[in-house]
């Protein structure tokens, strides 16, 4: 017989072991990922770690106490002192116009006339009636007195020459009503008229304003009638000439305060001599009050202005520890920091604002580039370029 050899199959690993080798793996995959991770944000952490803010470059000031006037500002408008639209009190035919527009004309002056239709023949017809009546009642006088006539024929001729005399007088008033004249000295505006025109009763011919002196009228609070009394100097400024001061006196204080507003009304009254303000201009007004003050100032472009308070920033030496170990730091250290402080404003004059609290004289104070700053931002001083610090700027020619 013939023996037959049975070949038997090659062991495969066993099933641990493929487990044990997949779990390796899936340790070395999360190992790789995780660890990665880790490594990146400890790396970034000792970056940032060895970072500095680095120094910002800044203008700086020192604090000092300057003379500072207190002053009630307002603004108001110019109207004349004496000021009219002419118009006619009865209604006509324009027959003359006696003026230009833009003309200077005297109180009394003649302006315009009206057409005067038949008003001469009536009042000639009234005068010679009014002479009758007073012949009649000299007449019937004498009579009386010779005992001819009743005193009752006297008192009637007596009262139809009264009557016929008011007639004359009403005729008169009449005819004077067509005659437009200058209520006082002025210039005359645009007239708004012309000849032949039937001008109703009550229409603009034109405006008539007084121009020299000229007045303001203003409000202020009710707390500065404490402070403001008539007779007081006012500086008064218009965008028209904007380098022309002009000055004046307070003439009146309103008699009550407005419930509405609780502002009183004020009048000043200005010189005009070369007619260059005109009434209905929008004009700034400052009056000085009290003695001046010595008071911290300075220039409104150190002041951030926020809603939760206004601060600005004090130049102070950096009080820091350098870092142990000795090593030098990665970049130079400013030896000067910003500390930022609230202030309480006062006035504005010119370029400067007072400051009555946060600032002390002799305070190192940041007045320009502190938007970029931060508190306690390190700082390098550069004083090459300084904000306009003048308490009565002038505008420049252009």
């Amino acid at each position: 017989m013939t023996a037959t050899t049975t070949t038997r199959p090659a062991k495969r690993p066993s099933m641990v072991l493929r487990m044990i080798i997949m779990l390796i793996l899936v340790g070395a995959a999360l190992f790789l990922i995780f660890g990665y991770g880790a490594f990146r944000t400890i790396m970034i952490g000792k970056f940032l770690a060895k970072l500095k803010n680095p120094p910002q470059t800044v203008a700086t000031m020192i604090a000092r106490k300057t003379p500072f006037q207190p002053v009630q500002t307002s603004t108001g408008t110019l109207i004349a002192e004496e000021g009219a639209d002419l118009s006619s009190e009865v209604s006509g035919i324009v027959d003359t116009i006696d003026f230009k527009s833009g003309q200077n004309v005297t109180k009394g002056q003649v302006l315009l006339t009206l057409r005067p239709n038949n008003d001469q023949a009536l009042l000639a017809q009234l005068k010679a009636t009014a002479a009758l009546d007073r012949i009649t009642y000299q007449r019937d006088l004498a009579q009386y007195h010779a005992q001819a006539v009743s005193l009752q024929t006297v008192d009637t001729d007596r009262a139809n020459l009264a009557s016929a005399e008011a007639q004359v007088n009403s005729q008169l008033a009449l005819m004077a009503e067509k005659r437009i004249v200058a209520p006082f000295s002025g210039r005359i505006g645009i007239r708004a008229v012309d000849l032949g025109q039937y001008l109703a009763a009550g229409t603009a011919i034109a405006s008539l304003q007084q121009l020299n002196p000229i007045d303001i009228d203003f409000y202020l609070p009710q707390a500065a009638l404490r402070t403001i009394k008539p007779g007081m100097i006012v500086k008064v400024s218009v965008d028209a000439f904007a380098r022309t001061p002009f000055t004046g006196r307070i003439t009146a204080i309103d008699s009550a305060v407005s419930t509405t507003t609780r502002m009183i009304q004020i009048r000043a009254r200005i010189a005009n001599p070369h007619d260059e303000l005109r009434p209905g201009m929008f004009a700034r007004v400052a009056i000085d009050v009290g003695a001046p003050e010595a008071i911290v100032t300075l220039p409104q472009t150190a002041i951030a202005y926020n809603s939760f308070g206004d601060t600005v920033f004090l130049v102070e030496p950096d009080k820091t520890k350098p870092a142990s170990g000795g090593k030098a730091p990665a970049q130079p250290r400013s030896s000067l920091h910003a500390k930022q402080v609230f202030v309480t404003l006062g006035q504005t004059r010119g370029d400067q604002v007072a400051i009555l609290k946060g600032v002390q004289p002799g305070d190192q104070v940041v007045v320009a580039g502190q938007v970029k700053l931060l508190n306690n931002s390190p700082v390098l001083i550069d004083n090459k370029i300084m904000p306009a610090d003048s308490p009565d700027p002038v505008v420049p020619n252009h």
